[in-house]
């Protein structure tokens, strides 16, 4: 189960270093007119970069294929083939500790994140615990100021970890809370401010 998502990883590696036909010349004329250049590098997004490595790039490599450029973090590139790159990712992964591959991270930073998420995620199970204990201690259903406080501080966190995961199903469902959350802590406070003044 834990190679999973290493072969995962390898796979849309090596599919990702396929050489495609359109990449190799020009499959429409109105591409050349349009300003596309299908011989242009692409810079890709891989996570987790392989260590040391602070940007790839596909680029042709003049004898109908692809190589990877890795720009190290000193700034100098080295050019690897595909399957170079796959099996340095492959190596890497497994090297994780099992702490890191069960989080889904690959540095202490990521650490980090997953702490902030958590700890977001207990502030919303939080409120609940909170609601029905006050709800139970005066017998009928409450709904106290801390709820609103703790989904609005809960959500808040979840909102900035799921943005770090660039997950967008997350983002959208604690942004929606937000209104709800900000609406309702502003309509109690707005109730009470004529009777504090």
């Amino acid at each position: 189960m834990t190679r999973l998502p290493s072969l995962t990883l390898l796979a849309l590696t090596l599919l990702l270093a396929a050489p495609s036909p359109g990449l190799a010349a020009p499959s429409d004329p109105q591409d050349s007119a349009r300003g596309l250049d299908l011989h242009a590098p692409l810079e890709l997004r891989i996570k987790p970069l392989p260590s040391g490595v602070r940007k790839v790039r596909l680029e042709p490599d003049g004898a109908d294929g692809h190589v990877y450029v890795l720009t190290r973090l000193d700034g100098s590139e080295e050019r690897v083939r595909p399957d170079e790159l796959a099996s340095r990712l492959y190596d890497e992964s497994r090297q994780q500790s099992w702490l890191m591959r069960l989080l889904n991270i690959t540095s202490p930073a990521g650490m980090a994140w997953v702490a902030l998420g958590l700890l977001g995620q207990l502030l919303f199970t939080g409120r609940m615990i909170l609601q029905w204990l006050v709800s139970e201690r005066s017998r009928r259903s409450v709904v106290p100021v801390g709820f609103w406080w703790m989904s609005l501080v809960g959500a808040t966190m979840l909102l900035a970890y799921f943005l770090w995961r660039r997950d967008i199903v997350g983002v959208l469902g604690q942004a929606a809370g937000w209104i709800v959350y900000i609406r309702n802590l502003w309509l109690i406070y707005r109730e009470h401010a004529p009777e504090s003044a």
